[in-house]
Order: C-alpha cells, then structure tokens, then sequence
C-alpha cells in the first residue's frame, strides 16, 4: 500500500478546480492508501473551527467520509490554517500533528514539516509567525465575531502581499543552516515539507552524511502529491 502526502492546496470557493480535484483525489486514490497526510495550508485562511462558510463545509464531510472509510488521516498546520483545532478534528476524524514530526515510513525515519519555520531568512514572517502561533493570541483571535477575524483576515492577506513583493524570491524560501540544523537535532537523514511551492527533491550534506529534502508543490495549477511506499518516495504531479 501507499502512503500520500499532498500541502498547499488553498482550497476556497473563489477557486473551485482545486476543491473538484480534492474531491475526486479524496474519493479515488485516496481511499486506497494507507494514510494521508496534509502538511499545512489545506485552506486558503480559517477563522476557526466555528466558521459557518458553507464551502469549507463541504471539504469536512469529504474528509471525514474518507476517515470513515478506515484510512487514517493526519492534518499540520499551515501558516494559513493554524488555528484549526479540536473541533475540525472531531467532525472529519483528522489526527493533528505537531511541526515537526517524525513519522516512521515503511522503516525509515522521517522529518515532517508545513516548512515556514525553516525560512529564517524572513526575519518579519518569522516575527508574525511566533505571534499567531502563540496560544493567548489565537484565544483572543478566536474570541471576536466571524466579521472581525474576516476583517482581520483581509487586512493581514494586504499585508502578506505587499510584503512578499518586498523581498527577493530567496529571502522567502528556506535557509540551508536552517534545514541542516533541523535535520541534525532530529537525527534524522530525509526531510519532507511544503509552504514554498516549489516541488523538487534535493541533496543536503550534513557533514558526515547526505540527507534528502523533498518538497511538495502547490495545486494551484495542477495537483502535487508525494507517494511512499516500500520502494520509497517518488514526488509527482496530478494533470487536472
């Protein structure tokens, strides 16, 4: 059997093809894997498991069919999803995983990650990140009104985009010292993550050894999945 791993699928209503997609990949390969694994910016934004948006609605029921059916779904959070919690777990039977996280495939150890904490380089992405990660303030979030966090939401998109096209491509991708270093401390020799969009497998020399980085893509254009079985990963697309 295999086990899949897909990130960065952005689902929203505005771009339907990517949810048909989803939808038709939950209800045909998926069923037949052994797991899945979603690694983060699932949705394009949440504003917590009590949002009512009739689209995301949709999206529960087909996880938590495919749950149903008996494979084992696990979901991490993604810079645009954090604030997914036990609720959205109870209703499509997802097992939320701590970034990072080791995860044992078919005999080998390996780093699991959404991959935003890696890019060190954006010292104002990493400074919003510890802040939107931190417990009090994702209380205080979650306490206002569905209209103050979209409010909120929309301002902090503004935000995001005029910051991203104020730094190079590189300042917003991973850092080497930032991987070698996560590799290092997890002991582990292969890394798989998403959240820079740009799907490639790449060799990391730790010093004593060669690790691996594998990286999904977004499905913006078309779908990108990792498929792992006991001959290992292979990286690959999905046509629309």
């Amino acid at each position: 059997m295999t086990t899949l791993f897909i990130s960065d699928l952005h689902l929203e209503a505005g771009r339907p093809e990517i949810g048909e997609q989803f939808l038709s990949f939950l209800g045909d390969e998926a069923r037949d894997a052994e797991a899945l694994y979603i690694l983060g910016d699932l949705f394009e934004v949440w504003l917590g498991d009590d949002d009512p948006n009739p689209y995301y609605t949709s999206m529960k029921v087909a996880i938590r069919e495919l749950t149903d059916s008996g494979v084992p779904v696990f979901f991490m959070h993604g810079n645009r999803d954090f604030t997914i919690g036990e609720i959205f777990s109870g209703e499509t039977g997802v097992e939320i995983l701590d970034d990072p996280v080791i995860v044992d495939l078919y005999g080998q150890s390996v780093l699991l990650s959404h991959g935003d904490a890696l890019c060190t380089d954006d010292v104002q992405y990493q400074q919003v990140r510890a802040m939107t990660r931190n417990p009090e303030w994702q209380t205080m979030m979650l306490a206002k009104s569905i209209e103050e966090r979209i409010a909120f939401s929309i301002q902090a998109r503004k935000d995001s985009m005029a910051h991203s096209n104020s730094v190079s491509a590189e300042i917003m991708d991973v850092n080497l010292e930032a991987i070698v270093a996560t590799l290092r401390q997890h002991g582990t020799s292969i890394m798989l993550h998403g959240h820079t969009h740009r799907p490639a497998i790449h060799d990391v020399d730790l010093g004593n050894r060669l690790a691996t980085r594998i990286v999904l893509g977004d499905w913006f254009e078309q779908g990108s999945v990792v498929r792992w079985d006991e001959n290992g990963p292979r990286l690959e697309t999905m046509p629309r």
